[in-house]
């Protein structure tokens, strides 16, 4: 279960590194005061779960920083990791009460967390969080589609240029940074993770990784530091000449 929380308005929103892209990004300040009043921010170390599937989610946020997985249990106690939940990614679903997924923080993770009854409410008189709301809804919808035919249809190399190429674009939105350049990002993944979700072996993502270094499409220090020379040449190697609404 969730650990207790930081001090509540620990963080000024106005300096907060997801304000542009998270469920509050078009709040005024009299409705960014109201936000306040149900916030409260909650760390999370490397492999804590987050919440459990089936478990009662009093409350809905957006990760501030760091990654987690969701994860999907079978009934023969197999699992699958079904998706990522990167900076500004929104948690929880307002109107229901039972957690759909495990959600375990993958690196260390930061959460802005809001009150579930409370932020319920105001989106009901607050168009500027419900339309944002919807507009991440449907990007989510979007992303699940493409990450279909990424899993169903694209060869080994395909769908770690499509991973790379997804957490490269975000972090250079995260951080308002042009793609016109090379892209710089420290990889939240461990090859262990990128094989679990993207079906893999382990082999066969190394191996995969190294022939992209190789060939000169990312250079990477160390295991984690990538960057991306050429973004257009990345994604010509995952098959795609846009993000197709994986990166929203």
């Amino acid at each position: 279960m969730l650990q207790e929380p930081i001090l509540t308005g620990s963080q000024n929103c106005e300096e907060c590194p997801i304000r542009h892209r998270a469920v509050c990004a078009r709040c005024e300040t009299d409705e960014l005061q109201r936000l306040e009043e149900v916030k409260y921010y909650r760390r999370f170390e490397a492999g804590q779960p987050i919440i459990w599937c089936g478990d009662r989610m009093d409350f809905v946020g957006s990760v501030v920083s760091g990654v987690a997985s969701l994860t999907q249990a079978m009934e023969d106690g197999r699992t699958q990791m079904v998706g990522l939940l990167l900076p500004s990614d929104f948690v929880g679903r307002p109107g229901r009460a039972v957690a759909a997924y495990d959600v375990t923080a993958t690196t260390d993770v930061l959460m802005c967390c809001f009150r579930r009854a409370p932020f319920e409410a105001l989106i009901e008189d607050t168009p500027h969080i419900a339309h944002r709301l919807l507009e991440m809804t449907l990007d989510e919808l979007d992303a699940a589609r493409e990450w279909m035919l990424v899993l169903g249809r694209k060869t080994a190399r395909e769908k770690i240029a499509s991973l790379l190429s997804i957490i490269a674009r975000r972090d250079a939105t995260l951080h308002m940074r042009r793609e016109d350049g090379p892209v710089v990002f420290d990889l939240p993944l461990t090859r262990e993770a990128m094989a679990d979700y993207l079906g893999l072996t382990l082999e066969t993502v190394s191996r995969q990784v190294s022939a992209l270094r190789k060939d000169g499409v990312i250079s990477l220090e160390g295991k984690r530091h990538v960057t991306v020379p050429d973004i257009s040449r990345l994604l010509e190697e995952a098959g795609d000449d846009t993000d197709g609404g994986l990166i929203s």
